[in-house]
């Protein structure tokens, strides 16, 4: 079944640079992260069971042999950090997948993954990909194995209850993705993950929306303000930008004022 966003991955080229920028701008500090065996490494950043994957590339061609690792390498060669694809969370992947295949999906097989953390720990997890990884392409799929020091039940229960720097726990609310054809994209999540992603109440023309556990993933199609997103952030005391990125994630807070900022590509809203 799907629980939810599971992570959003956010390419950038420093993940500490990036995690110390989304802490000082919205107060949240990365609690994990390290290496993975394909070229990239990350910080993570907690939101009760979902989070922030901030990750960077350590090795190009090792990078390259991954689908994630590759969705980065692309974003980053072509100077635009930002959202490159996300996760949604299942509890049974390989479950899932059969499923899906036999319906037609192009889905891949469930694939074995794994991250060494700075003290040595070992994280896996299996994840199941679409044909290709991209803002508007459809999400993968991912089951953690619910052990260990970021998933397990003491794990768990301490996020529950996280206080970030801003004063309060923070919780994903959803994900707002600009893209050229709101339709055409919705029908890559049907044909791939078999979800419905139709006309939301009281959406704009065009747009689409899903709520998958609590959380929603809203596609809008691009307008004038969204033909050239920024690629850096404003200066804290900036006028609110008159073009918006390509990703908008909200996040809400139990402590703090509300927050608005881009950063390496992404509109964060702190609710």
């Amino acid at each position: 079944m799907l629980l939810g966003i599971d992570h959003l991955v956010i390419a950038v080229a420093d993940p500490d640079v990036a995690a110390a920028s989304l802490e000082s701008e919205l107060g949240l500090v990365a609690a994990g992260g390290g290496r993975h065996a394909t070229g990239t490494g990350n910080r993570l950043i907690f939101l009760g069971d979902a989070y922030l994957e901030l990750i960077g590339v350590w090795d190009r061609a090792l990078a390259l042999t991954h689908p994630i690792g590759a969705a980065v390498v692309r974003a980053l060669d072509a100077d635009a950090p930002g959202l490159v694809t996300f996760a949604l969370a299942t509890d049974g992947a390989r479950r899932e997948v059969m499923a899906l295949r036999a319906a037609g999906s192009p889905i891949s097989e469930a694939i074995a993954g794994s991250r060494t953390r700075p003290d040595g720990e070992v994280v896996a997890w299996q994840c199941s990909f679409p044909p290709r990884l991209g803002p508007a392409e459809p999400p993968f799929l991912i089951e953690h194995e619910l052990s260990g020091p970021e998933w397990g039940a003491d794990a768990r229960r301490a996020r529950a209850s996280f206080v970030h720097p801003f004063g309060g726990a923070a919780r994903l609310v959803g994900v707002e993705l600009v893209v050229p054809d709101p339709a055409a994209v919705a029908a890559g999540y049907a044909s791939v993950l078999g979800i419905g992603v139709l006309p939301g109440p009281g959406a704009a023309p065009g747009e689409r929306e899903v709520r998958i556990g609590e959380h929603v993933v809203r596609l809008v199609p691009a307008r004038g303000d969204d033909a050239a997103a920024p690629r850096s952030a404003a200066p804290p005391h900036a006028a609110a930008p008159s073009l918006s990125p390509a990703a908008r994630v909200g996040i809400s807070g139990t402590g703090g004022t509300r927050v608005l900022c881009d950063l390496f590509g992404v509109r964060w809203a702190r609710l």
